[in-house]
């Protein structure tokens, strides 16, 4: 991770803008990010790793797409040389005007009622949406040697890969823009105005819609305790509630695998042994 003085020269360089705070936030999946203010405006900068600046850059044109459809959405502000993003040492770097409001809660019920509607409504006004940076969703590799850092880890992301796999072969899903990593405090709400906004739409890719739902579950701490945010998804979204039962299990189990599988690549305990607990207390 930048430390401050190479991330404000780099603001500095590169946007010419010169923070007066600084602010880590909380670690995403894909990337890290932090908030800043420059003059009277407050941004948020984002930094993913190199090999992923396409599907980055296509996330930050996801958002002027929604931006065009009345969705609030952070709005990237290019270099002085007129790019999206640049690179630095530990990855590629971009800026985004923040959306006004405190983040979302995922704790709490009406939160998370808002957190599914905005995650649905996302979903639908980016179903027109396309750019060549958009991969397609890719399973994790059951081979990969680090797989083997924990006994039980190999056996457990293989058979989430393989329920997977069958369920898109048999079931007809809703495939779209994915969100990848959509956290309650990626959504905002501004108390003054009541309008709900997304801070950023992280590296965006191609998949199954309820591989977004699942990993918004995860973060709500699964389905027993993520009611209020699968009515909200239901209200807003475009898959319909059958598929969202059938997929919703299975996805949820692929999620859960997919993390322990970057947990084991970044050699990060904690994560890894999080991700186990929450495999193993699933049925099936």
């Amino acid at each position: 991770m930048p430390d401050d003085e190479l991330l404000r020269s780099t603001l500095r360089d590169q946007w010419h803008l010169t923070p007066t705070e600084l602010t880590e936030l909380p670690a995403a999946l894909l990337s890290r990010g932090w908030e800043f203010v420059a003059g009277a405006v407050r941004y948020t900068a984002r930094l993913v790793e190199a090999a992923a600046r396409q599907a980055f850059e296509a996330g930050l044109l996801a958002a002027e797409h929604l931006r065009a459809r009345r969705i609030d959405a952070g709005q990237p502000v290019r270099t002085l040389g007129g790019a999206l993003t640049t690179e630095i040492p530990l990855g590629v770097l971009a800026v985004l005007r923040r959306v006004p409001g405190r983040c979302l809660d995922g704790r709490d019920p009406v939160d998370q009622q808002w957190w599914g509607e905005r995650l649905g409504a996302v979903h639908r006004a980016l179903q027109g949406f396309r750019h060549p940076g958009l991969r397609p969703w890719r399973l994790p590799e059951p081979d990969a040697g680090h797989l083997g850092a924990e006994p039980w880890l190999r056996g457990a992301v293989t058979a989430a890969v393989t329920a997977a796999t069958r369920l898109t072969v048999t079931d007809q899903l809703t495939y779209g823009v994915l969100h990848g990593d959509p956290a309650p405090d990626a959504f905002v709400l501004d108390q003054s105005t009541g309008r709900l906004g997304l801070l950023h739409c992280g590296a965006s890719g191609t998949g199954p819609l309820v591989y977004d739902v699942a990993a918004a579950v995860a973060y709500a701490g699964g389905p027993d305790r993520a009611a209020e945010l699968l009515d909200g998804y239901r209200a807003a979204g475009p898959v319909g509630a059958d598929e969202l039962d059938a997929a919703l299990p299975v996805l949820l189990r692929l999620r859960w695998a997919v993390l322990a599988e970057r947990a084991a690549r970044r050699g990060s305990p904690a994560a890894l042994e999080t991700a186990r607990v929450a495999l193993e207390s699933m049925p099936g």
